[in-house]
């Protein structure tokens, strides 16, 4: 047999048909009857799905690096310890005003003008404004501050058969922590911490962004809070090595009795939250002990040695360990999702609040743009649902309408009265995995944009209309020709490979890597048409030569924009 160490090979993606490989597809050639096991890192069920399509392949599924928090490093430390000295002197009008000019004057030598809006000139002298207006200054600065010094960074590489050490497993749980799960009736940590001193969790986050300096403050007392309470859970079953050994709640629960509280409450209590709910912190940290000992259960060896042997690997789903834990422990048979389900109510609710807040914050800095280019990844829809889609349907101002058995296969428009915004038009750039598995959520999209261009409304609230009517007179055809905005690959093809033009070009100038780009990836999908892939590269341009800005939501803690080289295609 093959054992393959992914994430990913080169087999999956050679040429062919999308799914059902004959005797003419490269990797049915390549591969015959070989059998292919392939080691897949848990979060990328979209190309396992795709490896198992057109590889044969039987995946067995590992951990991912756990990110820990950046840190803060020279001009960035330094600027770091300006803020604490400006707490404690910031009623001092002559320090503390002094202390401010040094904030901008560093925040401008780490180039932090770039990120800051409205950030004084060096040659400013603070003096002149205000407590309030030093404070925002401040609040501005110490919140990108704190947003660098918590950018989750991978801890390595994964080992695999070697389950994380305690440290590294805090740092998981702790980004598990910070989300609410009301399915399960459990509250994120940073909520309870929020409540129990009067607050919500969303109005700190919302007026840290603004940098009101009290609330920068208290996002990072309640983030250091959140770190202390789960290291206090991960500690109780740690070793002398450092590993996490046996989880035993039940004489913890014994100790929490006679002790006073339980390990967690008391690091609560000590970064100075005493009133966090007992009965809010149970069901969370109940929770979080169950995926301690799903996160250190070594099945990854074990599910290869079970696969040589041609035993049955047990089947999981995958996705992101910290949205969805269901993922550990790894060691399984990867397998996606429906891709008819998608996107849920939850997604949609989700990407609703998302959009408000691009077009807030964009608004903020005097744009309200008419066009939006979307970039859709496979992998990151089936982590979320749907929200990426979701968030396509909410900037057009449509919703997904499941049926009975809660399948999406219908959208409707939302009323331009209900919606409170023009319509906003986009155009999507769907990458070939995506493609591959979402082939009739391209379709929904489809059909919503061509509703949203089709109805009879002013052209300066619905931009849909309004650019549909421009391209269809400059390139002579029909108005629902001209709505067309989803476009990827060729059927059986991958990228734009612009990477692979960069790469081994030196002379390549840049209109013909937007010549390649628009060519590879000129195809529109016509819902009137399911399933076909027209070369449209014409279309293709026109509908971008409007766009106003790109979007792309990534629901991922493990990359980045330095992460991966698809950005450039």
């Amino acid at each position: 047999c093959m054992l393959h160490f992914g994430t990913h090979g080169s087999l999956e993606f050679m040429p062919g048909k999308q799914v059902g490989m004959s005797g003419y597809c490269y990797p049915d050639r390549l591969i015959s009857v070989l059998p292919n096991l392939y080691y897949y890192a848990a979060n990328n069920p979209s190309e396992a799905t795709i490896a198992k399509r057109r590889a044969y392949a039987s995946t067995i599924s590992y951990l991912t690096p756990p990110a820990e928090n950046a840190g803060l490093y020279k001009g960035l430390q330094e600027l770091s310890e300006l803020v604490k000295s400006y707490q404690g002197l910031r009623e001092n009008p002559q320090r503390g005003a002094t202390i401010v000019n040094s904030i901008v004057a560093t925040a401008r030598q780490c180039n932090l003008e770039k990120d800051i809006a409205d950030l004084p000139e060096e040659e400013f002298d603070t003096k002149q404004v205000s407590l309030e207006e030093r404070d925002t200054i401040v609040g501005k600065v110490y919140r990108r501050l704190m947003e660098i010094e918590s950018r989750a960074l991978p801890m390595g590489l994964h080992r695999i058969g070697v389950p994380p050490t305690a440290e590294e497993s805090i740092a998981t749980l702790v980004n598990i922590a910070q989300l609410d799960r009301p399915e399960s009736g459990i509250k994120g940590l940073p909520r309870i911490i929020g409540e129990s001193i009067g607050k919500d969790a969303e109005t700190i986050y919302r007026n840290a962004d603004r940098g009101i300096l009290e609330d920068v403050e208290q996002l990072q007392a309640l983030t250091m809070a959140s770190r202390a309470a789960v290291r206090a859970l991960v500690m109780e079953s740690t070793n002398e090595e450092g590993r996490v050994a046996e989880v035993n709640p039940f004489m913890r629960d014994v100790f929490s009795f006679f002790g006073g509280g339980s390990p967690w409450k008391k690091a609560l209590a000590e970064a100075g939250f005493p009133d966090c709910s007992e009965d809010d912190l149970k069901p969370l940290f109940n929770y979080l002990e169950g995926c301690l000992k799903e996160v250190v259960v070594n099945n990854e060896l074990p599910g290869l040695l079970k696969a040589l042997q041609g035993e049955f690997i047990p089947p999981g789903p995958g996705g992101d360990p910290i949205r969805n834990p269901d993922v550990l422990p790894t060691g399984k048979n990867m397998h996606a999702l429906d891709p008819n389900s998608i996107p849920t109510r939850a997604a949609a609710e989700t990407a609703v609040v998302v959009v408000d807040r691009l077009l807030e914050g964009l608004a903020k800095q005097g744009e309200f743009p008419e066009s939006i280019a979307f970039t859709l990844w496979g992998t990151d829809n089936i982590k979320t649902y749907g929200e990426s889609l979701a968030q396509v349907l909410a900037l057009v101002g449509a919703k997904p309408v499941p049926d009975s058995l809660g399948r999406v296969n219908k959208v409707e428009l939302i009323p331009l009265e209900e919606l409170g915004r023009p319509r906003i038009d986009v155009v999507c750039n769907c990458s070939g995995v995506f493609r591959d598995l979402f082939i009739n959520q391209m379709n929904l999209l489809d059909r919503a944009i061509k509703m949203a261009a089709e109805a009879d409304e002013p052209i300066e609230k619905n931009f849909v209309r309004k650019h549909a009517l421009e391209q269809a007179e400059e390139l002579n055809i029909s108005l629902r020709e001209a709505s067309t905005r989803v476009f990827s690959n060729a059927a059986g093809s991958y990228s734009a490979n612009v990477g692979l033009a960069i790469e081994n070009g030196s002379n390549i100038d840049e209109q013909q890597l937007q010549e390649q780009f628009t060519k590879r990836k000129g195809f529109a999908l016509n819902s009137d048409s399911p399933g076909e892939l027209t070369e449209s590269s014409d279309l293709f341009k026109s509908a971008l030569s409007k766009v106003d800005l790109t979007f792309q939501n990534l629901d991922s803690s493990e990359i980045s924009l330095t992460d991966v080289s698809h950005y450039f295609d």
